[in-house]
Formats: structure tokens, C-alpha cells, sequence
């Protein structure tokens, strides 16, 4: 076979300025960076709808499906453009750019300002779908203007090199782009790259297959598209002040990346603090005495001298914790140092939580809470269960986030709790929040027949507050009102139902009464769902 040189006329089409390999090695360049951007775009869209939506279960399968099926139509739609295979790529890879690199900006403001983000997450899913299966057929018309192999070995180096690209596309997006540049930035300029890449790739190396009028056309297509996604990125900062406004209003003091989440904090000097992780309120001063001391007190009620807090880096449960004069150690398992070091430091939240960081008594661990038990099992750090070792916890406070977080669900599951009855002592009591019974039956019991298979005896009960959803959820406020929800718990103890109430040498706590705390569960009794089976992931389609 001859080969093909800058001089030697290539198949169907003008002479190409670069040799055959030449050729070949830049196109392949182009096909792994565009895959790379194209698997950015599709995990900042399961990201963003996980964030915005909830569920990120669900939110993975609904983007990852649609795209899937949005490329196999843009397959079949890309056949019609073989024919001005060069123009069209360039077209494509434009059009990617600035619906990609928009995505998130489009998504979070339809969240902010219209109140809901889940037909604009399916619509980009769709469109960059289709457009991310346009690619591969158009790029193989163009490769064959070089190639020296079989359509085989042409198709095996494009699948090769669009695969090493989504490798390399699914690792910077959780450990360049999310840390260092974040969601909106991270996606604009990921946008960016691949605007130069196809454009540079078509307008240079396929340049003599253009006519002046395609070519002045393409230019101005990806001038307009850079210029557009420089703008965003120069605005980026305003926007997401003004978003913030719109979603927590003008009290915002703290707003931070952790790395773990996003932290923000509002009011503390003219309003009651609240305190929002990934944009769900988790603490009201309002009544968060409600939530704290009907999750806390209740498990006081018998020894209390070494107790054990997962999650509740605010310092809150502590707080209640410490109300027992005789309670000698509390350690706090928090995944987020962030959350922490804003309980030592920030002045309302300090006062709000009685400064415990400052007690000798307390040590918080940065860590998994899964992962920390599983550790201190093994470590033989706990006496097990009913070994009354060194290591064994009188109470385990259990202070996580909402089993309808699909993030937190193994917090929920038969393993973890496995692993707590191994570092309960003898008589040991286990503090469960377990969602609404109001709103959340089908979850709430499902934790409650998990504790049950897990080997405990349960007590469920209820107290009455403010829901935890969105700061700008239609669940907050109804009718200018704020919305009045309920928590639900669970009180445990290896094989046998402890009794609920308050430690008797604990505080009078008028608040407590105040809060509702139904004794004996007559409240939620009535929401039981019968015939539950313990779940291993508590998801939170069993709500409602």
C-alpha cells in the first residue's frame, strides 16, 4: 500500500497539509480530549442533579440512561453529515462546548429562580447526548482521509483512544476540576477545551476541505462560543453571590467549599443562626434544642460515662451531652474538619453549641463513621458487645444526616449498625434519627426493622421542628408560613426495647415537654408499616 504524504493526494477530498501519521495522531488527540470533556459534562450533570434533586441514585440512572439512549440517536443523525464531514464536526464540537460548559449555570439557576431543576436536567441530557453520538461517526469519516489500516483497526485506535480519554475525563473531575476550580468554573472551562480542540482540528487540518464562507462561519461560531464561556467564568463570582442571596437571603456570613461539602452559614448577629450542608438546613437556633435533646436525653437514661457521636460535628449533641455532670469522655466521629473547625471558631455557632470544643472531655476524630467503626472493631478498640472493655461506649448518639440522602444510606444499613452493637457495653443504649414518620413512613421503619435485624431492641418516638429540606424548597415555607415537620427516632439497645425517658440525674428540660416527645411511640405507632424487610441501603423511594 502507498503511502500517503503531503504531496499525494488524499481519499475523496483536497490535499492535507500534514503527512498520514501525522494526521492520524492529531485526530486521535482530538477524539481523547473530546472524550474527556464529554464524561465531564456527564458527571456534572449526575453530580448537579444529585445535589439539586436528591436521590443520587436515581438522578444517576435517569442522566447516564438518557445520554446513553441521546447517543445512539445522534449515531443514526450523524450519518446525514458524512458528506461535509469536516464542517459538521466543527459545528458539533461548538455546539458541545457551549451546552456543556452552560450546564451548570443554566442548571443551578433554574433551580434558584424557577424552583425546579429536574426537565432542564433531563433536556442537557439529552442534547449533549445526542451530540457526544455524533462524534465518533463524523471522526471516522475524517480519520479514513489517513488511515493506511482496515475499517477495524481504524474503528479499534478511535474506541481506544475514546476510552483512555474518559479515563482520563473521570478522574480529573473529582480531583482537578471540583477542588480546585469547582462546579461552575470546572464545567466553563471544560467547555473551553473542547471548543479549541475541534475547532483547531478542523480548522487547520481540514481547512482545505472548507469553503471561505464554512470556514469564516466556523471562526465565528467558536469566537462567539469562547467569548460566551470567558464572560460566564469573569461572572462566575457574581453569580453565585446572587445565587446564594436568592436561595439563603441577605444574612449569608460563612459560605465555603470544605472539600467535603458546601458550608453556609446565615444570621448570628441580626437573626437566629442556621446552618446549611450542601444547601439543606441541618441546624435552626430556632429549635434546634427540640431535635438535640429529644435525640440526647433519651439515651442518658442509665450509665452515660464514655459516649460515643457520629456525625454532629456542630457541636450540638455534645452540648447535650455534657449537661451530665458525670459523663467522663464524649469522642465525635465528623467526616467534614471543616464543619468542626467552624464549631471552634465561628462566634454564634460557639455560643450556640457552649463552646464543648473547649472541654477537656471532648475529642472529635475526622472520619468516616463506617469507616471508624469497622477500624475500631478491628483495632479491638471496643469491648464488644456486652464486653464492658476499656473501649466499650455507654451510649452511641447517632447524629447523621437524613436517611433520604442517598450519600448517607450505608449509615442506615444492617452492616453499620452491626458494627455499633460492637462497640456498645453491657446495657448500652443507641440514639437513631431516622427521618419523618409523617413524611418519610415507609423509610422511617424500614430503619427500624434494620435496627431490629441488626440485633437490637427498638423504642421509636417523635418530636416536632422544622424540616430539613432545601433552603429554598417549597417545604420551608407555605403560604408565607414556615412549614412545621417532625423528627423521628430510634432508641436502642442490644436485645432488648429500652425504656424512653429522661436520665434521672439529668436536667429538668421544660424545652424537652415543649418539643412533643411522644413517650412510649404512640405517635408514630400509628404510621408502622408492617412486614418491612431490614434493608441494606435505606433509599429513599421508600418514602412517603
Amino acid at each position: 500500500m502507498i503511502e500517503q504524504s503531503v504531496s499525494s493526494p488524499p481519499r475523496g477530498g483536497a490535499r492535507l497539509p500534514v503527512r498520514a501519521d501525522a494526521g492520524r495522531f492529531l485526530i486521535l488527540t482530538v477524539v481523547f480530549i473530546c472524550a474527556a470533556c464529554g464524561l465531564v459534562y456527564e458527571l456534572e450533570l449526575v453530580a448537579l442533579a444529585s445535589y439539586l434533586i436528591g436521590d443520587s441514585v436515581t438522578q444517576a440512572s435517569v442522566v447516564l440512561s438518557v445520554m446513553v439512549f441521546a447517543m445512539g440517536v445522534g449515531s443514526l443523525l450523524a450519518k446525514r453529515l458524512r458528506c461535509r464531514a469536516a464542517f459538521g464536526f466543527g459545528l458539533l464540537e461548538a455546539a458541545l462546548a457551549l451546552l456543556g460548559g452552560s450546564s451548570a449555570l443554566v442548571l443551578y439557576a433554574s433551580f434558584i429562580w424557577l424552583g425546579e431543576s429536574r426537565y432542564a436536567v433531563v433536556g442537557f441530557s439529552v442534547a449533549i447526548g445526542i451530540l457526544i453520538g455524533a462524534e465518533i461517526p463524523l471522526l471516522m469519516a475524517l480519520i479514513q482521509r489517513f488511515s493506511r489500516q482496515d475499517a477495524e483497526g481504524t474503528v479499534a485506535d478511535l474506541f481506544a483512544a475514546d476510552y483512555v480519554g474518559a479515563l482520563v475525563g473521570g478522574l480529573a473531575f473529582p480531583f482537578l476540576l471540583l477542588p480546585w476550580l469547582g462546579q461552575l468554573t470546572g464545567a466553563l472551562l471544560t467547555g473551553a477545551v473542547n471548543a479549541v480542540a475541534g475547532g483547531g482540528l478542523v480548522l487547520w487540518l481540514f481547512r482545505r476541505d472548507l469553503t471561505p464562507r464554512s470556514r469564516w462561519v466556523l471562526v465565528t461560531v467558536n469566537v462567539l462560543v469562547l467569548a460566551l464561556l470567558a464572560t460566564a467564568a469573569a461572572l462566575v463570582d457574581d453569580f453565585e453571590r446572587a445565587a446564594r442571596r436568592a436561595v439563603y437571603g441577605d444574612q449569608v456570613r460563612v459560605a465555603l467549599h470544605t472539600g467535603v461539602q458546601e458550608v453556609v452559614i446565615t444570621g448570628g448577629r441580626s437573626g437566629p443562626l442556621e446552618l446549611y450542608l450542601d444547601g439543606r438546613l441541618r441546624v435552626s437556633a430556632r429549635d434546634e434544642f427540640r431535635y438535640h435533646e429529644a435525640l440526647v436525653h433519651p439515651a442518658m437514661r442509665g450509665p452515660h460515662a464514655r459516649v460515643l457521636i457520629l456525625g454532629g460535628g456542630d457541636g450540638l449533641a455534645a452540648r447535650e451531652v455534657l449537661r451530665y455532670g458525670d459523663v467522663r469522655e464524649v469522642t465525635v466521629v465528623e467526616l467534614d474538619p471543616g464543619v468542626v473547625r467552624l464549631a471552634r471558631t465561628d462566634p454564634a455557632l460557639r455560643e450556640l453549641n457552649g463552646g464543648v470544643y473547649g472541654d477537656g472531655r471532648v475529642r472529635a476524630v475526622y472520619a468516616d463513621a463506617f469507616t471508624w467503626l469497622r477500624g475500631a472493631r478491628d483495632a479491638g478498640d471496643a469491648g464488644g458487645v456486652g464486653g464492658g472493655g476499656s473501649g466499650a461506649y455507654d451510649v452511641v448518639i447517632s447524629d447523621l444526616p437524613n436517611p433520604g440522602v442517598t450519600a448517607s444510606t450505608k449509615l442506615y444499613s444492617e452492616e453499620f449498625y452491626g458494627l455499633a452493637t460492637r462497640v456498645l457495653a453491657n446495657g448500652g443504649r443507641l440514639a437513631v434519627h431516622a427521618g419523618s414518620p409523617a413524611t418519610q413512613r415507609r423509610t422511617y421503619w424500614t430503619v427500624d426493622a434494620t435496627l431490629r435485624a441488626a440485633g437490637f431492641g427498638t423504642t421509636p418516638y417523635h418530636a416536632t421542628g422544622w424540616p430539613s429540606g432545601f433552603a429554598a424548597g417549597p417545604d420551608r415555607v407555605k403560604d408565607g408560613t414556615p412549614a412545621v415537620s417532625d423528627w423521628g427516632f430510634e432508641l436502642a439497645g442490644v436485645g432488648a426495647s429500652p425504656r424512653l425517658g429522661l436520665a434521672r440525674d439529668g436536667p429538668r428540660l421544660r424545652s424537652l415537654e415543649g418539643a412533643m416527645l411522644v413517650a412510649g411511640a404512640r405517635g408514630v405507632e400509628r404510621t408502622r408499616v408492617r412486614g418491612l424487610p431490614p434493608s441494606t441501603l435505606v433509599h429513599p423511594r421508600y418514602g412517603g
